[in-house]
Formats: structure tokens, C-alpha cells, sequence
């Protein structure tokens, strides 16, 4: 056990299987008092048991860390503000906030349904505004009393929101969402002294282990790239005291690797001055794609443009 994060108050969402749990586990390696919040669900959302959050409460209690479990559904209103106030009641403070909770329902957008676009929607954009809503009012108030205020929002983005994976249109949806309102929320929350950033993990767990199958991943004896742990330092460090300077970004963790995510900026630009005619745009547009950097294929760099024969 270290003290980087002595004395904070984290309370993380989807907590009880995977990503999530090694946040637990590596926050309260590092001090911290952590509110496990864990539906119990399947990775589909389906269902929920208790067990998960219990059991990683119970490994932090083994640590000789403190931790309290939470079960509410973030994705209501309700759910949301008690899951808050577990932290504030049970441990007095909140300092850190990570929303991790998500669940899978992939399909091509003409074989999805609607109820499985609303349902991942739901649990990865409004189960993220939610917390982060009532955490940031609670903050606010402690700014306008005149507390020096010093907290962390770390949410949860994925290379399939930034980079478009087919076959997960309501998820990269939800993900490239989540990484607009990290940075959004962290111009608004910079005021009350509160920074949010946001990761886009690569790593083996429930909801990534189908893609993972159908993959041909190198053996390393002496370190996994795609152990879930190797997520957790990088969010505990963008919790800790030392990235107060660092706000508003999305980084990606894979392994020992970090990148940093640089999001849409405006390229090729032309200005006629004037309403355009439709026949005029037969040679602008094509000329202005042309010139344009390629979108970015799904391991985040960008394609290659087919070349024209000469």
C-alpha cells in the first residue's frame, strides 16, 4: 500500500468484474477509500446479483483498504444521487469519480433494434452524465462556500467511439459521445477546481473478449498487454494530486502504451464568399477531400488513401 492517494474519497462505476475492479483494487492500493458500484448485470445488461461489488469490497478489506458497495442503477436519477451519496455519507468526502459502467449489444445498425440502440445508449451516456452531474453539483456548492476544491472525473471512452468499429454503431456512439462530454464538462468544471478526463482502454474483459477471440495476440511469458490491470495506473495517476494541470483530454492505455487522443479540428476550408450552385461543388468537394487527412482507421491511425493511376 502507497499514499499517492491517501485520504480521497473514489467512487467507480461498473466496479465489480474487470476494468473496473482492478481501479478498485488499484486505488485502494494507493490509499484510497473506494465506493464499488456494480449493477451485478450481464454484459448484455441483463439481470443484476450483488455478489461482484461485495466480492471486491471484500479483496479491498483484504488490502487493509476501506470500501463500500453500492448496486444502484447510475442510468436513473435516483441511482445516480444515491450512488454519490454513499460516498459523501458513508465516507464523509468525495474526491475522485470514475465512470467505467457499460454493457454490449452489437449489431449492424440495419439488424439493431431499437430497444438495443436506447439500452447501450442509456447505460454508457446518461449512466455517465448522471454521477458526473450530481458530483459536479455537490462540488460546486463546496466552491461557493469557500472550500478549496480539488477533484478528478475520469470517464470511460473506447477506440470504437474515436475510431468506428463496424458492427457497434449504438456503442461507438455512446463512447465518441462520452468523449465530446469529457471535454465539454471539463471547460465547464475547471471553475470549481474539478478536472475530467477521459481513457479509451484496450484489454481483455467481458465486454471486449469476442473481439479478442478472433484475434491472433502475441505471447509474452514476462508481461500481457491485454491484462485489464495495466489500465488502472494511468486513471489512478490522472486522479492523483499530480495531474491537477490535466484536464479536458482522452488518452488510450494499452499495455505499457499510452497515447494521447487529438480530436476533430476543421482541415481543408474553401469560402466562395457567396451561395454556393450545386454544380459548381462537382469538383470543390472531391478537391477539398482530397486534400483532407484520412479518418482514422480502428487502431487510431489514419488509412491510407487509395491512389489514383496516373
Amino acid at each position: 500500500m502507497t499514499s499517492i492517494m491517501d485520504g480521497k474519497v473514489v467512487a467507480i462505476t461498473g466496479a465489480g468484474r474487470g476494468i473496473g475492479r482492478e481501479y478498485a483494487l488499484e486505488f485502494a492500493r494507493h490509499g484510497a477509500k473506494v465506493v464499488v458500484n456494480d449493477l451485478g448485470g450481464s454484459r448484455d445488461g441483463a439481470g443484476g446479483d450483488t455478489g461482484p461489488a461485495a466480492e471486491v469490497a471484500a479483496e479491498i478489506a483484504a488490502l487493509g483498504g476501506e470500501a463500500l458497495v453500492n448496486t444502484d442503477d447510475i442510468a436513473t436519477e435516483d441511482g445516480a444521487r444515491n450512488f454519490v451519496d454513499t460516498a459523501v455519507t458513508g465516507f464523509g468526502r468525495l474526491d475522485v469519480l470514475v465512470n467505467n459502467a457499460g454493457i454490449l449489444r452489437d449489431r449492424t445498425v440495419v439488424n439493431m433494434s431499437f430497444e438495443e440502440w436506447d439500452q447501450v445508449i442509456r447505460v454508457h451516456l446518461r449512466g455517465t452524465f448522471g454521477p458526473t452531474h450530481v458530483a459536479l453539483g455537490h462540488w460546486r456548492e463546496q466552491s461557493k462556500s469557500g472550500m478549496s476544491v480539488d477533484a478528478r472525473i475520469i470517464n470511460t471512452a473506447s477506440s470504437s467511439g474515436l475510431y468506428c468499429n463496424p458492427g457497434q454503431a449504438n456503442y461507438g456512439a455512446a463512447k465518441a459521445g462520452i468523449a465530446a462530454f469529457t471535454v465539454i464538462t471539463a471547460r465547464e468544471a475547471a471553475r470549481y477546481g474539478v478536472t475530467v478526463n477521459a481513457i479509451y482502454p484496450t484489454a481483455l474483459s467481458r465486454l471486449t473478449e469476442d473481439v479478442f477471440a478472433g484475434l491472433q495476440v502475441e505471447s509474452n511469458p514476462d508481461f500481457d498487454p491485454f491484462d485489464a490491470a495495466n489500465i488502472a495506473p494511468t486513471v489512478v495517476w490522472l486522479a492523483s494530486p499530480a495531474a491537477r494541470e490535466v484536464t479536458g483530454r482522452v488518452f488510450g492505455v494499452r499495455g505499457g502504451r499510452i497515447t494521447v487522443a487529438e480530436g476533430w479540428s476543421a482541415g481543408p476550408t474553401i469560402d466562395s464568399g457567396r451561395r454556393w450552385r450545386v454544380e459548381e461543388l462537382d469538383d470543390v468537394i472531391p478537391g477539398l477531400v482530397a486534400n483532407a487527412r484520412p479518418n482514422a482507421g480502428i487502431d487510431g491511425q489514419p488509412e491510407k488513401q487509395a491512389v489514383s493511376p496516373a
